[in-house]
């Protein structure tokens, strides 16, 4: 009885102090100071991880914001800016010094905006679609579960919306045309930049087209119903001569898990993996034995885990609302997002011939080559950065002498 006393104690006190951890990174601020003389000082909130890494500590894979993150900083730091950088869940941070330019992810802006400088440009960098659609398509699919199969489960995606948009002068956003439109009521100037991808793979030279031409993959991050996964399910359940493997952190989700437990573990044509490194050689096995990825998503701002799996030579099969450009000569559009519709269109594009399926793989792998890079995020970036500020340093100078 001691030793399980002792035991509660020190749990108590481990889960107090990450706890205190936890509120202290939450309000913690990273300064940078630019090699050239300072022209001003800029605010990005977003987030933490990459600035606080160790010598030699390579930058996260498991999200493209982390580099992304980083980049957007060195990019003010070239142009002479000295950056501060907050995580956008700090809820007591206030603005100290003039900023010429505040880059915004979420909440902070509007609360904020009394404490800033008048001559502020602010920047709302959106890498998601607007919350209150993003929040209400995945009720969408909640309600369409329950209508489906008769179960209720919790949304997982859910977020407090903000009001970024509005507060802002103008916005960098990662994805396309769809995700653009979701902020287009706020009638404000959008810049389009490409997400990037956390790493490169060779062309796959001796991938067999014609034994993968049943293989298909879903790939992607939590929010399983938000990502379509039980439509998945529900398809391929009914295709035995079809597989699917699943690549996601399903065991961090119980009431999704239980409820397609059969299908994610019983059911012989689908293969749960769990997450999987995108840099490791196990993910590079799976996408060369699988000819498509298969990401009926709800709502994106980018649509990461598809340009990942397209860097791999996957043909796409996805919903608009991935918001990835999709062209016919490489990949699917679902029109539906049902499970009759994906169990036609996997169907449809398991009967080309090998020839036409290694086409489209070229396609697709040479579209997010030349699109959807780290080297073609961090270009256009600095190129918009270099517009918005010959756009609104005219502002500026005029607020000075106001």
């Amino acid at each position: 009885m001691q030793t399980n006393l002792v035991k509660r104690v020190a749990d108590n006190v481990t889960f107090v102090a990450e706890k205190i951890q936890g509120r202290l990174e939450r309000r913690r601020m990273i300064s940078l100071q630019s090699n050239k003389p300072a022209v001003g000082n800029v605010l990005i909130s977003y987030v933490l991880d990459p600035f606080t890494l160790k010598p030699g500590e390579p930058i996260p894979t498991s999200h493209t914001q982390h580099w992304e993150c980083l980049q957007m900083a060195k990019t003010f730091l070239d142009f002479g800016y000295n950056v501060d950088v907050i995580w956008f869940y700090n809820d007591t941070f206030l603005p100290k010094k003039d900023y010429a330019f505040f880059i915004e992810t979420r909440w902070n802006l509007q609360r904020c905006i009394p404490f800033l400088n008048k001559d502020c440009v602010k920047i709302f960098h959106s890498d998601t679609a607007h919350i209150l659609f993003h929040n209400a398509a995945e009720a969408k699919r909640l309600l369409e579960l329950q209508e489906r199969r008769g179960i209720t489960l919790t949304p997982k995606r859910y977020e407090h919306p903000n009001k970024a948009i509005e507060y802002a002068d103008c916005a960098t956003v990662l994805g396309n045309e769809f995700t653009m439109n979701t902020f287009g009521y706020a009638n404000k100037p959008l810049y389009r930049i490409p997400i990037s991808a956390p790493t490169l793979y060779p062309w796959p030279e001796n991938k067999d087209f014609a034994a993968c031409r049943r293989n298909f993959l879903w790939f992607g991050s939590g929010g399983l119903v938000h990502k379509g996964l039980d439509l998945l399910l529900d398809a391929f359940s009914q295709m035995p001569d079809y597989h699917l493997t699943i690549c996601g952190p399903i065991n961090k989700e119980e009431e999704f898990e239980t409820a397609f437990y059969k299908e994610l573990y019983e059911t012989p044509n689908i293969h749960t993996i769990g997450w999987v490194d995108v840099t490791s050689q196990k993910f590079l096995d799976i996408v060369n034995s699988c000819l498509g990825i298969v990401y009926p998503s709800c709502s994106e701002g980018g649509g990461g885990c598809v340009i990942n799996c397209m860097h791999t030579g996957l043909i796409p099969i996805v919903s608009y609302e991935s918001s990835v450009d999709i062209s016919d000569d490489y990949g699917v559009i679902l029109k539906e997002n049902s499970v009759e519709e994906i169990k036609r269109t996997i169907q449809s594009i398991s009967e080309l011939s090998a020839s036409q399926l290694e086409e489209m793989t070229r396609k697709s792998w040479e579209f997010a080559r030349e699109n959807h890079t780290r080297e073609k995020f961090a270009q256009v970036y600095r190129e918009t950065i270099e517009k918005i500020i010959l756009q609104y340093g005219k502002k500026q100078e005029l607020l000075t002498y106001v």
